[in-house]
């Protein structure tokens, strides 16, 4: 399926131990995986497509919705007038680059693009 602009695209869940993680979401729901370094892997055939960083944060809430958009900066800067604080600038990462913002009741979320 083509992203589209606005759309709920991608779901990042933290993780205290990845090979646990992925060996309870593989049994449990057939899920695979992809990793992508040690502190991350990536899970599809999950109705939406997502992954799981390693983190030793204890986890409050662990879910990171991931929205896309084909310009990053055109969609921040929409962020920013409309009164959200951007929490982790844009950074590059294997596949794209991306931003998370704190919506006005502080709800992390994050934009990406595959640029």
């Amino acid at each position: 399926m083509k992203p589209t602009n606005n759309h709920i695209n991608y779901i990042e869940l933290k993780a205290h131990d990845l090979e646990l993680t992925k060996t309870f979401y593989t049994k449990a729901f057939n899920w695979t995986f992809t990793d992508y370094g040690p502190n991350y892997t990536a899970f599809s055939e999950s109705g939406l497509e997502g992954g799981f960083e390693k983190t030793t944060d204890t986890i409050v809430n662990g879910v990171l919705v991931v929205l896309y958009h084909k310009d990053l900066e055109v969609i921040k800067q929409k962020v920013i007038a409309a009164n959200g604080k951007i929490s982790v600038d844009t950074f590059s990462f294997p596949g794209g680059s991306r931003f998370q913002f704190l919506d006005p009741s502080g709800n992390e979320l994050a934009v990406w693009c595959p640029e």
